[in-house]
Formats: C-alpha cells, structure tokens, sequence
C-alpha cells in the first residue's frame, strides 16, 4: 500500500515529530474539511476499511496492508462497519479515537530507539497538540488553518445490503393473553439456557436482540457488537468482529 510504506524513515525527535504532525493534518481533514467525502468512502458493503494519514497531510480510505507483520503499526480496521450503526457525530468521534492512538503508535515505532529524555521530549511536543479528538468533538479550537464542515450533518443513509441473517428475536410477538407470552419467554430462554454472548460473556435473554456469525456460529448480544435490529435485516451475511479480523490478517 502506498500510504503504508515508510517513504523515509524519520530518525530524530523532530523529524518523527514533523511525520506525526503530517499524518495528523491529514486525518483531521478527512474527518472535517473532507468528511463528506470520507463518509462516502467507508461503505459497510466494502471490506475492512482504515483510515490512512500521510506525512505530506494527505489521507486515504483502504484496506489494510497486506505485508504480516506490516511495515507500520496499523489503524483500527474495519470503521466503516460501524458507520450506519451510531450516529454520526458518534461515528466520527469514535474514529477520531482511533486515530489518535494510530498516531502514537506510529510515532513511537520510529521513536523506538530514543533514549528516555528523547522520548519523553517527544511525547511532550506530541502533547502540546490538542488531540483529533478534541478537534472532531470541538472541545479545544481548531489552531490549523481548516476549513470546518458540518460534523454532526445529516442522518446516514441506510447501506443497502441484502438478506438477513439468524438474529433471535428481541421478543416473541405480542399475544393477547400475558401467561401465554411469558411462557413463550421461559421456553425461548430454557432452549437457549447455555448461550452466551461471545463479546461480554453475558447469557441469553430473550428481552434482547441478538445475533449470530455465519462464520464461527457464535451470538452476540447487538449492542455488543453495535447491530440493531433494522439493520440486521439488510445483512446478507453476518461475520462477527473476531472472524472479520482473522479473514483480514488471512
């Protein structure tokens, strides 16, 4: 991948600090000058998607790098899953998060072999920055010269994927006699006594969407893995994040 290969390797504490400045400059305008564009480009129909941010202040959506180990520590895969499963502002701020921890790691790979003063002189400098979180969610000024969009913008467009998957119900449909609904409760949750949610851990209930991998066959509690019902009915096929992630670094 072209955004992930190291171009040339910063050796000192202000060299690794100008790439981190770059590589910052260019995730922030992916998540404000550009998001329009950036929230166009993570479709939850595509594959694994990270963000990218380049020394020279550019940006890029795409799939991970496929060197095992990579050239570089990798961002968070997989962003646009959760895109039309949060609101939007949500969305953004999350993968501002992520961001910020990719950057960190970046710098630290580089400044692997700095002597303590060295590092600390780094994460110093690093700190006076405010964070691309503090920037997306607006809790310190924009100090770079960007041209500020619309964070919180309109509500996403549903994805339009095709068929649903095997999500137990969140509840049977209501019956009019209420001894009778209950005893479909109990039945439901004595069938499903030994299913866990392979994210927390927590049992099955049934006055909880869930839902099922295709892959491994496990369930997962929806807010676990940040699925709602309605979107549930437009996945053809359900991979939960652990097979999503083991398919990628296949």
């Amino acid at each position: 991948m072209e955004g992930a290969s190291i171009s040339a390797n910063p050796r000192t504490v202000d060299e690794v600090f100008k790439d981190f400045k770059g590589r910052r400059s260019g995730m922030l305008k992916a998540l404000i000058t550009d998001v329009e564009d950036f929230y166009r480009q993570c479709d939850p129909e595509k594959e694994n998607l990270c963000l990218y941010g380049f020394p020279d202040e550019a940006w890029e959506v795409n799939l991970p790098a496929e060197e095992v180990p990579p050239e570089l520590p990798e961002p968070a895969l997989g962003i646009n899953f959760a895109r039309d499963g949060m609101q939007r502002k949500d969305w953004l701020a999350l993968v501002a998060v992520h961001s910020d921890a990719w950057l960190l790691a970046v710098a630290f790979y580089y400044g692997a072999r700095f002597d303590k003063n060295e590092r600390k002189r780094l994460f110093n400098m690093i700190n006076e920055l405010p964070t691309v979180f503090d920037v997306v969610t607006g809790k310190k000024p924009v100090k770079e010269k960007l041209a500020v969009n619309n964070i919180s913008g309109t509500k996403a467009k549903p994805a339009a994927k095709v068929q649903v998957t095997q999500a137990k119900p969140a509840k049977p449909a209501p019956l009019p006699q209420k001894d009778e609904e209950d005893a479909l409760d109990d039945e439901d949750e004595e069938e499903h006594g030994d299913t866990f949610c392979g994210s927390c851990g927590g049992p099955y209930t049934a006055d909880e969407f869930w839902i099922g991998c295709d892959i491994c066959e496990k369930w997962y509690h929806g807010k676990c893995v940040k699925i709602t019902p309605a979107r549930a009915e437009h996945i053809k096929q359900y991979k939960c994040p652990s097979c999503t992630n083991k398919r990628a670094r296949t």
